[in-house]
């Protein structure tokens, strides 16, 4: 400012402080105060001229760039190309245009209060009619970089914070309760072999032109487009994602739908969800939200509302499913997969937390930790039926040869199968004992002896303290089966094959946990109170098979025996041999020893037995007998034991000779 300027304000000063002494004196203002009044006017009078003349000026100057503006932006309406393609350059010019012309606006607004002039009020308008157009151009080119340059989901377009191997899944089918084809059941979600918790961040969109998507969200924002914006963002980007979910198979189904499904349908469901689920979570979702931070940088609530309404309606499907499932009937062939999918569950829950941290995302939040909360308690529930299950299988024939029954194979593979998921079924089984107490009353047709047996052996076992809760179940599971399996024996008329029936399922449950992880939850007294067990069975076998085809081979005339060999002359005791052990061969031939261990051991024992015996009688009566009563060798007695426990019946010719 000048010193003329200067002095000219100061005279004003003097002046207003000399007039407002004047006035507050009450008189009537005098000659020389009227003077100075009459200046004060003519000088401020000459101000607001000035500077009315400097505001018209401006008003012109603003004008004129709007046009200029306005013209630049209207020229590419012309041209239906789109202007991204023709380079970032390009594109950034048509951009300082549009953010210019707002600012013009802004400062055409603002610059004469409520009152306008018609001229200045139609420039006004002008300029937001071509703002809206520009918006409406900058939405079309927003849409179609996002369209143009979107990337498959790929783990080669990624940018990795941490490379993990991804973990697959290999299962044979659980076949239904009951059936025998779960030998080799295994579901392959090893706690062990879990993902590490490391990041993956998977380039969505090609990165080329991120800098472009957020020059244009920027002035779009800006200018009062967010809406617009967001719109246009979560469109692109859900019609991706629920693409990805096409692409795995992965249908829009009801709860209905799933309902519906047979278990063959509904496993090959499951497995994609668990699949589809991982890879969304750790690795889409994540990247998906950098990408929105990317594009709205510093605009943090923009960027989470993009988000959360790209990828909502896709994530309520998968937790759609989940909660279906856990709606469905409690079948034990579902509770693997069931566990399966609790677990997965429980082990996203800290990234789905972290995703959907802030208040657009809490209700995926919510709705995720009540979808888990529901398969905890459909898996719980699941399993606790189980148990009433194996007791309610009854049968009304006994099983052939007396072999291992269908029910011990699927019981034990079941509960080899669970021990991939020890540390969540425990946890799971924890919440339910904390709440009642374990015992489930047994069916009246089991006996209860044996389950009473079993919860003692558990109090005195030496199991691991970490999976207390499970290994409580398990003991139970198996004590029920021990008992199922005592009622299943009495259906055996033949008492030796009723040992060999028992001796078969007890060594088959013995065996499974000794080559198992199950060893680790049953613990070393119950692997060997059960090897004693299939001893004894062993033992009572030979007794009842062979106590009563040796006693014709005794001299003891005080025996007994069921056959009355009480008496008999050597001759008639040969053949009474001779007939029992054909009988014996007849129908042992036919029953079965699957573990070739076992049958081996049983044969051997059964050879101990007959051949001592058998040599002992030979030597002290060949000389007295003819040779037409000696019918069998020691060498053809031997080997004939090994025909014992091959499930092939077969019978000796009557005129069998050495």
């Amino acid at each position: 400012m000048g010193e003329f300027e200067v002095d000219g304000e100061e005279k004003l000063i003097v002046s207003a402080k000399y007039l407002v002494k004047e006035l507050r004196s009450g008189k009537s203002l005098t000659k020389n105060a009227k003077k100075v009044l009459g200046n004060l006017l003519l000088e401020l009078s000459r101000v607001v001229i000035a500077e009315d003349r400097d505001e018209e000026n401006e008003i012109g100057e603003i004008e004129q760039r709007l046009n200029v503006v306005s013209e630049k932006i209207m020229t590419r309406e012309v041209d239906e190309s789109m202007i991204w393609d023709l380079g970032s350059d390009e594109g950034n010019l048509y951009l300082d245009a549009v953010n210019e012309l707002r600012s013009l606006i802004e400062r055409l607004d603002g610059s004469s209060g409520l009152g306008k002039a018609g001229s200045e009020e139609l420039s006004l308008r002008k300029a937001h009619d071509v703002l809206q157009t520009a918006m409406a151009r900058l939405e079309d080119e927003f849409k179609h970089l996002l369209v143009e340059n979107r990337l498959p989901f790929e783990l080669e377009h990624s940018s990795f914070r941490s490379v993990e191997a991804d973990h697959g899944v290999e299962e044979e089918a659980m076949a239904s309760f009951g059936a025998a084809s779960t030998e080799d059941l295994i579901l392959g979600s090893n706690n062990d072999s879990r993902r590490n918790s490391g990041e993956i961040v998977v380039d969505l969109i090609n990165p080329d032109v991120i800098s472009d998507l957020k020059n244009i969200a920027t002035t779009m924002i800006a200018s009062g487009y967010d809406r617009e914006c967001i719109q246009v963002c979560t469109m692109v980007r859900k019609d991706a994602l629920d693409e990805f979910l096409y692409n795995h198979e992965v249908e829009k189904l009801s709860i209905e739908d799933v309902l519906r499904m047979d278990w063959a349908t509904l496993n090959t469901n499951i497995k994609k969800w668990v699949r589809v689920m991982r890879n969304i979570v750790q690795i889409y979702l994540l990247s998906e939200k950098s990408l929105d931070n990317q594009i709205f940088g510093d605009l943090n609530e923009i960027g989470l509302t993009c988000f959360v309404d790209t990828v909502k309606a896709p994530m309520m499907q998968l937790l759609n499913f989940g909660e279906a499932v856990s709606l469905g009937p409690r079948q034990p062939e579902k509770l693997l997969r069931i566990l399966e999918m609790y677990e997965l569950a429980s082990e996203l829950l800290p990234e789905i937390d972290a995703l959907f941290s802030d208040h657009p995302g809490s209700s995926v939040r919510t709705e995720y930790r009540e979808v888990m909360r529901r398969l905890g308690d459909c898996a719980r529930t699941t399993f606790l039926e189980f148990k009433s299950a194996i007791a309610s299988d009854v049968s009304s024939h006994p099983f052939p040869g007396g072999a291992v029954h269908p029910l011990t194979n699927y019981v034990m593979n079941y509960l080899m199968a669970l021990t991939d998921f020890s540390h969540t079924l425990d946890s799971l089984l924890m919440e339910h004992d904390d709440a009642e107490d374990l015992t489930i009353p047994p069916s009246p047709d089991i006996i209860n002896p044996v389950m009473v047996e079993e919860e003692s052996t558990y109090e005195n076992s030496s199991s691991p303290d970490k999976f207390l809760a499970m290994t409580r179940h398990f003991y139970s599971i198996t004590s029920v089966l021990e008992a199922n399996l005592q009622e299943k024996s009495k259906l055996y008329k033949d008492v030796s094959l009723r040992h060999i029936f028992l001796l078969n399922n007890i060594h088959y449950m013995t065996r499974k946990v000794l080559k198992s992880e199950l060893r680790h939850i049953f613990g070393d007294k119950w692997n060997r109170k059960h090897t004693w067990k299939f001893q004894q069975q062993s033992i009572e076998y030979e007794r009842a098979t062979w106590l009563p085809v040796l006693s014709f081979l005794k001299d003891d005339s005080g025996s007994s025996s069921g056959h009355g060999s009480k008496n008999l002359r050597p001759r008639e005791r040969f053949q009474g041999f001779n007939t029992a052990f054909e009988e014996v061969y007849k129908a042992q031939t036919g029953w079965l020893i699957s573990d070739e261990g076992l049958r081996e051991d049983v044969r051997t024992k059964a050879s101990m037995w007959v051949i001592q015996a058998y040599w002992t009688f030979y030597s002290r009566h060949k000389n007295n007998v003819s040779e037409r009563y000696i019918k069998y060798t020691t060498d053809d007695l031997e080997r004939l034991l090994l025909d014992l426990f091959a499930g092939s019946p077969k019978s000796l010719n009557n005129s069998y000779r050495r």
